[in-house]
């Protein structure tokens, strides 16, 4: 009689045998007579029959992501960091579609400031690209400070002024 545990080595090994077997008569490289010996055709050949992958493809496959081109060509990210250039930034990420600014005031002795988050929907230029939030802190000591997010003008100005600007670098990058 076969123990347990020989019976479970005679199974892998019969397995792992048809297998190989299986696979002996399709491995590439097999057949140098069907092959090329360059592996630079080889890698060309297999890229086109869509066998292969290049790295900077992974890029759409991973979550299903867009081209992403550098910042300097998207209008619209260039047109916000124009607009804000005054402001210190505390996270700028292409990638992500976002600009925070840090907190900024017009002068050192005010006890107000104010903050702008600047969220990308899409690069086309459009009213409704940006999703933009404005917050405002008013400190009466250093800290004791209230948060809220400020309403008014203010957010309308900036993505008019923003898609404007836009507008004027897409027309330019056209006419290059």
């Amino acid at each position: 009689m076969i123990s347990p545990k020989n019976l479970k080595t005679l199974f892998f090994l019969v397995i792992s045998s048809v297998f190989f077997i299986s696979c002996a008569n399709k491995l590439p490289g097999a057949d140098a007579r069907v092959y090329d010996s360059d592996p630079k055709k080889r890698v060309q050949k297999n890229l086109d029959e869509g066998r292969g992958f290049r790295v900077q493809d992974l890029g759409g496959a991973i979550g299903g992501g867009g081209t992403f081109e550098f910042a300097s060509s998207n209008e619209l990210w260039r047109a916000s960091l124009d607009v804000i250039d005054f402001m210190p930034l505390v996270s700028v990420n292409y990638s992500g579609g976002i600009i925070i600014t840090d907190w900024y005031s017009t002068d050192q002795k005010s006890n107000e400031s104010i903050k702008i988050s600047i969220r990308f929907l899409t690069n086309e230029i459009r009213s409704d690209a940006l999703d933009i939030k404005v917050f405002n802190r008013k400190c009466l000591k250093q800290s004791n400070c209230t948060v809220s997010e400020k309403t008014g003008n203010l957010i309308p100005e900036l993505k008019e002024k923003i898609l404007k600007i836009a507008a004027i670098y897409k027309e330019e990058s056209t006419k290059k």
